[in-house]
């Protein structure tokens, strides 16, 4: 006599039933295609690594070891006209003033190439430094736009003709007098200097727009 099957829990019946079975490997599958369709979010130069972890814009490309010869180029898409947080890391060995490219030496002359992805002009562009993510960098920090120079001839951009520096309870960089507009691309030059090296720091990037 065939022995009745139990009312309760069937692994067999589990396993077969077609409805349950979709209903486990489809999730599956989706997450998989969108592991493989996720892009690239850290992009590696010189003695650092670039990401765009924390959302709102895409890194495309990133080049050079950060010498005023061959500098950290990052290639960049910004969506919307909202600021943006770059985060950096040292990937190799931290030495202040050793050789580019080497060591992470607190010495980064960077150019930044940002494309207007966005559907309104950047009338200004400002960068701010940030040792702790959204906590402003203080003197002590050793971390600047080359505080230390009173003069600098290094920092430029394509678009615009003007900057200003602000520097204590921030360290800002203001690109002004120019434009970005829709789907161009802006160029902007500068020198970080971090006179004592941390593994990890934030370079947040704000375009702005006109406000009449």
């Amino acid at each position: 006599m065939r022995t009745p099957e139990p009312t309760g829990f069937s692994l067999k019946r589990l396993l077969f039933t077609p409805g349950m079975l979709c209903r486990a490997v489809l999730p599956l599958l989706f997450s998989l295609g969108a592991a493989q369709a996720d892009p690239q979010k850290v992009w590696a130069a010189g003695a650092y690594s670039f990401s765009d972890e924390l959302g709102g814009f895409r890194i495309t490309g990133a080049s050079g070891i950060g010498t005023k010869d061959d500098p950290l180029v990052i290639t960049e898409e910004l969506n919307s006209a909202t600021p943006v947080t770059l985060t950096v890391r040292a990937v190799k060995p931290i030495e202040a003033f050793g050789k580019a490219g080497d060591v992470a030496n607190g010495v980064m002359y960077m150019r930044i190439d940002l494309l207007n992805n966005s559907a309104l002009p950047w009338v200004e562009f400002q960068f701010e430094l940030q040792e702790i993510l959204d906590q402003p960098s203080v003197f002590g920090d050793g971390l600047s736009f080359d505080q230390r120079n009173k003069a600098p001839d290094n920092i430029v951009s394509s678009n615009f003709a003007d900057f200003d520096r602000q520097f204590e309870p921030y360290d800002r960089l203001l690109f002004k007098s120019g434009k970005v507009d829709p789907l161009k691309t802006a160029t902007f030059e500068f020198l970080i200097t971090d006179y004592t090296p941390r593994w990890t720091f934030f370079l947040v990037q704000d375009p702005r727009i006109p406000t009449g």
